[in-house]
């Protein structure tokens, strides 16, 4: 079992920062597959960013690399969500989630459906 607490969202203007974080706790200490999806009103949520805890894998939505930047912590069991230049179209919930270390690949990172453990949530707003 994984439980999954997040922690910085908030409220920013255009152009400003926020780091997400999010913390797993495990039965057992392994590497995970931990990713960050968001979700606006009334769609789907959709993959922002996906890493593999057990090494330096990382991936990314292609509209956002460059702006926001994933990275992981094995021994902490943490990801982060460095979050740059941020746009209203950016206001969401985001959700951090965590899979089986072999969900990092390529193909299926970003598929809601391969996520076993998701966290509460924490909403992002970026207005002026």
């Amino acid at each position: 079992h994984v439980q999954l607490v997040e922690s910085g969202g908030g409220s920013v203007q255009p152009g400003g920062s926020l780091r997400l974080s999010c913390s797993a706790s495990a039965d057992s200490h392994k590497a995970f597959c931990m990713a960050w999806f968001r979700q606006f009103p009334g769609k789907q949520r959709e993959g922002v960013a996906a890493a593999y805890t057990g090494g330096r894998t990382t991936y990314y939505d292609d509209s956002l690399r460059g702006r926001f930047t994933i990275s992981a912590d094995y021994y902490k069991n943490t990801v982060t969500l460095q979050m740059n230049d941020l746009k209203p179209e950016d206001t969401a919930m985001y959700y951090c989630a965590a899979a089986g270390s072999w969900i990092c690949v390529t193909s299926t990172w970003f598929l809601v459906e391969k996520y076993g453990y998701w966290g509460q949530g924490t909403q992002v707003t970026v207005q002026g």
